[in-house]
């Protein structure tokens, strides 16, 4: 198995990797499969991502895209990182395994429960439907429920 050296790089010397004891949501995303397991911490400022912690009980790749993932929602909007998707993390790590690529969809996946976390405690929906292109009708794979 050939990981790039994006990969390598990231697993090697993961960024923002720990907890935020004072965040504002918090979600996490496992595969009962490869025991792979990922949490993901959000300090939001307005309506932007401020801080991104994570923890990742994983192999490589789950820890390459867990740092890259939270690498790449730091400043952005919680739509926009709402509608990160997996292929954009793999992207942008220079390609994973194909056995290896449920890895960024578990980043994804915590990305969003962490967002849902951050909406329920404020008393909003757990969801953002229509905050993609699609307008939450379906078809762009960012929606709940179109996954």
């Amino acid at each position: 198995m050939m990981y790039t050296e994006k990969v390598i790089e990231e697993f090697t010397n993961p960024q923002n990797v720990g907890e935020l004891t004072d965040a504002d949501g918090v979600g996490e995303a496992g595969s009962p499969t490869c025991g792979d397991t990922m949490k993901i911490y959000l300090k939001v400022e307005g309506d932007r991502i401020a801080d991104a912690r994570f923890r990742t009980f994983g192999c490589a790749a789950a820890i390459a895209s867990s740092s890259m993932a939270t690498r790449m929602i730091l400043g952005m909007t919680l739509a926009e990182a709402w509608n990160l998707s997996d292929a954009d993390v793999v992207d942008a790590l220079g390609g994973l395994p194909e056995p290896k690529v449920h890895c960024s969809l578990l980043a994804r996946d915590a990305i969003r429960a962490a967002i849902a976390d951050y909406r329920v405690r404020r008393g909003l929906e757990p969801q953002e439907r229509g905050s993609c292109e699609c307008g939450g009708v379906g078809g762009c794979g960012s929606c709940p429920g179109n996954d």
